[in-house]
C-alpha cells in the first residue's frame, strides 16, 4: 500500500503519461521514454521515443504507484533508474500538475523526540515525504530563513531556539499539501491549537511549538529552495563516534512505515544524530552492499530493493551502537524474527528477507564507515576517502578516543533546560 492515493485518480480507465530519462552507462547515452501508468490495474508501459517502439509491454509493477510519479521523482523499473523530467501529455499535466503541491515542513528542536509520530501524521493525512534531511542552523541561517519576522520582539528568541539543536526539514508532496500541512499543525500557540493537531500534542509555547510550515505557494518555493537546492551549506549533524548506520528501505518508506520505525528507534533509547533521504543509483547500492556480494544469494535482489525508491539513511548513536542496534533490528528473515523476537523492527515491519524494513551495520568496525558513505552523498559526493579520514579522527571532546558515549546535547537526554521536561514517548 502506497503512502497516498491521489484523490483525482478515481476514473478507473485513466492513463497518465510521463517523460522519463535513463542513463545507459554502457553506451554513455541518456535515453528517453514515455512511461504510462494505468489506474485501472496499476500497470506500467514504456515506449522508446527514439526507436519508436514499445520498450516494456504493459505489466504490473507493485513497487510503483501513481503517487510516486511527479516531476523530479526517481523510480526504478527492473533495475533501470528512471528520472521523471516532464509530463507526457496535456491531460496528465492538467490533471496532476494543477493539483500536486509541495510544501516545507520543519520539525523544530523541541519535537525531536516526536519526529516519528509527526512523520506518521503526515503519512496518514495522504501526504508523501519527497525529501528529508537533518541540519544544524547557524544564527545567520536562522535569521535569514525567518527574515520576514526580523522586526518582531520575539525574533531573537526564535533564532536562538532554532539554533539550539538540529532541525529536520521535510519536503511534503500531495494534493493541497500546503493547506493540509497547516491544518495538521494547528494554531501557532499550542495552548490555542485544536485538540489532536501536532502543535497541541507536541508543542510547548508559541516559539517552541514543534513544527513550522509554509504559509503560501511562494513561501513554499522559497523555503524548499533554502533547504534542498544546495545553495545553502549547512553544518552536518553526524558525529562519527559510537554510531551505527541504519537505512530504512524503500518498501518501508513507500508503505508508510517510516514514521513508526523512527518512533520505535527513539522509544528504544537510541539517538538519531543524522538523517537524510536518498535515491541511490544501482552503482551506489552495489558499492554500499559490496561486502554481501558472493556471500548471500539475495545480493542482486538487495541492490534492486535499495534502488527501487527513496530510502532514509540514519546515524544512530548509543553505547556499543552496532551490536545494540543489530539486536534491536532482529533476524534478517522477518518470519524468523516474528517467531523468536516479535518486538524487533524486522518482525514488526519486515515482509521478506529482502524487504525486511531496514539495513543496519553488521560488523563492529564498520559503523563509522557506513555512516561516512552516506555523509559523502550529503557533501555533494566529496571523495569518500576524505570523509572517512575525517570520521576516523578523534572528536574534539575526546569521547571518541575514550570510547565513551554521550548524547550530543542535553535535549537528547530527554530534558531541555530551557523548555522544560519533554513529554513521555509512547509506543
Amino acid at each position: 500500500m502506497g503512502v497516498m492515493v491521489w484523490a483525482w485518480a478515481s476514473v478507473l480507465d485513466e492513463r497518465f503519461a510521463f517523460l522519463v530519462e535513463w542513463h545507459d552507462a554502457l553506451a554513455s547515452l541518456m535515453r528517453r521514454y514515455h512511461l504510462f501508468y494505468y489506474v485501472e490495474d496499476s500497470t506500467l508501459e514504456m515506449y522508446d521515443i527514439k526507436n519508436r517502439r514499445t520498450f516494456l509491454k504493459r505489466t504490473r509493477y507493485e513497487d510503483i504507484e501513481l503517487s510516486d510519479l511527479y516531476i523530479g521523482a526517481t523510480v526504478t523499473v527492473y533495475s533501470r533508474q528512471l528520472h521523471v523530467i516532464d509530463y507526457g501529455d496535456e491531460y496528465t499535466a492538467q490533471t496532476i500538475g494543477s493539483q500536486l503541491e509541495r510544501t516545507l515542513a520543519l520539525i523544530k528542536p523541541d519535537a525531536y523526540i516526536s519526529m516519528g509520530k509527526i512523520v506518521d501524521e503526515v503519512s496518514k493525512a495522504g501526504l508523501s515525504v519527497a525529501q528529508a534531511r537533518m541540519v544544524k542552523l547557524t544564527e545567520r541561517q536562522a535569521a535569514s530563513f525567518y527574515a520576514e519576522h526580523a522586526e518582531q520582539p520575539w525574533f531573537g528568541d526564535l533564532v536562538g531556539f532554532m539554533t539550539s539543536d538540529a532541525v529536520i526539514a521535510l519536503e511534503l508532496a500531495g494534493p493541497s499539501a500546503i493547506s493540509k500541512w497547516r491544518a495538521l499543525m494547528g494554531a501557532t500557540d499550542p495552548a490555542k491549537a485544536e485538540p489532536g493537531t501536532i502543535r497541541a500534542k507536541f508543542g510547548h509555547n508559541a516559539t517552541a511549538n514543534g513544527v513550522h510550515g509554509s504559509d503560501s505557494a511562494a513561501s513554499a518555493a522559497r523555503e524548499l529552495e533554502f533547504f534542498f537546492s544546495g545553495a545553502v551549506s549547512f553544518d552536518q549533524t553526524a558525529v562519527f563516534d559510537n554510531c551505527t548506520a541504519v537505512v530504512i528501505k524503500p518498501h518501508a518508506v513507500l508503505s508508510g512505515d517510516m514514521g513508526p520505525i523512527l518512533d520505535a528507534i527513539l522509544y528504544q533509547g537510541f539517538e538519531i544524530s543524522a538523517l537524510q533521504m536518498f535515491r541511490l543509483s544501482v552503482a551506489d547500492a552495489e558499492e554500499f552492499l559490496e561486502v554481501y556480494k558472493g556471500m548471500v544469494p539475495e545480493y542482486s535482489l538487495m541492490v534492486e530493493q535499495l534502488t527501487s525508491g527513496p530510502c532514509l539513511a540514519l546515524e544512530i548513536r548509543a553505547e556499543s551502537a552496532v551490536a545494540a542496534f543489530r539486536d534491536f533490528a532482529g533476524p534478517v528473515d522477518p518470519q524468523v524474527a516474528a517467531a523468536v523476537r516479535p518486538d524487533t523492527l524486522r518482525a514488526r515491519f519486515g515482509v521478506t528477507t529482502v524487504k525486511n524494513a531496514i539495513h543496519c551495520t553488521d560488523l563492529e568496525t564498520d559503523g563509522e564507515l557506513e555512516v561516512a558513505y552516506f555523509s559523502a552523498f550529503s557533501r555533494s559526493r566529496a571523495p569518500l576517502s576524505r570523509v572517512i579520514e575525517h570520521c576516523l579522527a578523534p572528536c574534539c571532546t575526546g569521547c571518541k578516543a575514550e570510547g565513551v558515549f554521550q548524547p550530543r546535547l542535553p535535549a537528547r537526554r530527554g530534558i531541555d533546560a530551557q523548555f522544560g521536561e519533554r513529554k513521555a514517548v509512547g509506543r
